[in-house]
């Protein structure tokens, strides 16, 4: 048995999407080729889904039902359909069986929220570009707009009574939320949404939920590390329940209102814990099985509609992907998956934990992945975002770079969340290419830890992928190779060509086409292309709405024309990333052979 890719990419993982009463969980399991919905129940696995891509999905509260959202090719337009359970259901069920509940193919759907009857969800089809938010009748199709005041939507909670809606918007300041509170009911003529928080506020504002004594909510407000508040839904006066000056702390209120399922980021795992949401006292930890990660970018936690129960995604360097139900009258966590099993003891490699000194004297977190037996080569790993982190969850091309010998860093560079808001706010709009100077202050450090800094190269997604390309264009003495998968390869093309929905909401990080436009230029890669010395490996999908496959095809067409190495790989049926089996069986092999030849 060998850590080979193929082996590793076909690894099944779990995750969880929602818990009913009876601690049934609403799972997705991958082992088909691509996320499909699966109910585990009394050491019980069902099968509920078979679409050709992912889907999540919800329960419908008091029902046998689920509600499932998909898309098409990873284009990123959800639709919403219902599933009817049958205890006797001996197949999944493929698309023709599902009911349609919010059907247009044009448009996105996305599930905010399950009421009983009701589903809560955001769709653009007004403009193409806005997103409102919509409570609709199960039964009788009825739609009612709750809020219709543009931009993106994050989350929505429903008060109790149904009166109330607390909505998360973006602010104007990059990373930073709204909270708006929508009157489902307004009297005549009466203004039925409210500024709880203010738009010119640089604060974070997640997880809304409903205490009997305000709305809580976790957030960065006039801090650097989130915590978790509660805010007055009349006047929007905050009161700290739990903080942390060290770290930053995430809660998700009970559907009773009672608890908090209480997050605690600790260079990059998590620690659980319960609290009382009245008080924020603690109440009791919840041990997860290792030094892992359950939340972003896996399904958050998820409370039964009782509060008995919550359903927790947990993944480690070790363990691929599983499920675990937490009982909170108890705080015993019992693993309903275990999918560490299918490695049969077969070691996979921890991280080292690391602060690297940058040239301004700033620490930059970094994970380093060794081999048994390096061979000095080095790969920095650079997550996307860039308002997101790297965590110590399980990464199969991670074990399989080891595995061929090459160290592996996984840094956090300024930009990067779980680290407070003065480091994720460190590269914010002109400050873009201070977290491109960071690869430079990594590659300084490759010596101090026995890595040749002749053999190392850039990997990185998304934003990590500009990354890439901005290291091999602006840095060329130093990097001896590259892989860009859906990366942007000009900040000003990817603004002009992203979904019209998206372009306004990433202005606020990376600066607008208006002001910003020389900057947004020199800060591209492809205007520097001509400097790009190192060959190059890209990886795009056909149906990426968020960057679109122009990208890839202009910095191709500009190193090629160096005559530079470059291969290219397109995924017709993929969108923003590889989600398929299949696709990624066919594309990490060649990128990391690609990485052998050069690293050699």
């Amino acid at each position: 048995m060998t850590l080979e890719i193929s082996r590793l990419l076909d690894l099944t993982t779990w995750r969880a999407f929602d818990v009913t009463d009876d601690g049934r969980v609403l799972a997705g399991c991958d082992e088909s080729g691509s996320v499909q919905l699966v109910e585990l129940a009394e050491d019980r696995r069902t099968e509920l889904t078979a679409l050709p891509g992912a889907v999540s999905g919800r329960y419908l509260p008091g029902e046998r039902a689920v509600v499932v959202q998909h898309d098409s090719d990873g284009n990123e337009r959800g639709q919403l359909s219902l599933l009817r359970l049958d205890d006797r259901r001996s197949r999944p069920a493929p698309l023709s069986e599902l009911e349609p509940l919010v059907r247009d193919p044009d448009h996105v759907h996305r599930l905010l929220d399950v009421l009983p009857g009701r589903i809560v969800y955001a769709t653009n089809r007004r403009n193409g570009v806005d997103f409102d938010v919509i409570i609709r009748s199960v039964a009788t199709g009825e739609e009612h707009v709750v809020h219709d005041g543009g931009g993106m939507v994050a989350e929505v909670s429903v008060s109790p009574d149904s009166r109330f809606a607390a909505i998360t918007v973006p602010a104007a300041k990059p990373l930073s939320d709204q909270v708006i509170l929508a009157d489902t009911m307004p009297e005549t003529g009466a203004d039925r949404r409210r500024e709880l928080t203010g738009r010119d506020l640089a604060a974070r504002h997640l997880h809304p939920g409903w205490h009997p004594a305000g709305l809580v909510v976790t957030s960065d407000a006039d801090r650097d590390r989130t915590g978790i508040a509660r805010l007055d839904p009349r006047t929007g006066d905050r009161r700290w329940l739990i903080t942390s000056d060290a770290h930053d702390l995430s809660g998700r209120l009970s559907p009773n209102g009672r608890t908090l399922l209480v997050t605690t980021a600790v260079d990059g795992a998590h620690r659980l814990a319960l609290h009382d949401a009245g008080t924020g006292e603690h109440l009791m930890d919840v041990a997860l099985p290792a030094e892992g990660w359950c939340g972003y970018p896996l399904p958050e936690p998820a409370w039964s509609p009782d509060s008995r129960f919550a359903a927790v995604s947990f993944s480690s360097p070790t363990t691929p992907g599983d499920v675990l139900l937490v009982d909170t009258a108890t705080g015993t966590c019992k693993p309903l998956t275990f999918s560490a099993a299918q490695l049969a003891g077969e070691p996979l490699a921890e991280p080292a934990v690391h602060r690297v000194r940058a040239r301004d004297g700033e620490q930059i977190p970094c994970f380093r992945y060794a081999p048994a037996e390096p061979d000095g080569s080095a790969v920095l790993l650079i997550h996307g975002g860039p308002e997101s982190q790297s965590v110590r969850a399980f990464h199969p091309l991670v074990q399989a770079m080891v595995a061929r010998g090459h160290t592996v860093l996984v840094p956090n560079v300024r930009g990067s969340t779980g680290y407070g808001k003065r480091w994720y706010s460190a590269d914010d709009t002109r400050r873009r290419l201070d977290s491109v100077d960071d690869l430079a202050d990594l590659h300084r450090w490759l010596p101090a830890v026995g890595l040749d800094p002749n053999r190392a190269a850039l990997w990185g997604g998304s934003y990590g992928g500009y990354m890439v390309l901005a290291g091999l264009a602006f840095q060329p003495e130093l990097w001896a190779a590259g892989v860009d998968i859906v990366g942007i390869s000009s900040l000003v093309t990817f603004l002009e060509n992203t979904a019209p929905y998206r372009r306004a909401h990433r202005e606020r990080e990376y600066g607008s086409l208006t002001a910003d436009a020389d900057f947004l230029r020199a800060a591209s890669p492809l205007n520097r292309a001509s400097a790009i010395a190192a060959p190059l490996f890209v990886l795009h999908g056909a149906n990426d709405p968020r960057v679109p496959l122009s990208e890839a095809e202009q910095i191709v067409e500009a190193v090629r024309a160096n005559d530079v190495p470059c291969e290219f790989h397109v995924y017709p049926d993929e969108g923003h990333g590889l989600a398929k089996r299949a696709n990624r069986l066919d594309a990490y092999p060649k990128a990391l052979d690609f990485l052998g030849r050069w690293l050699s």
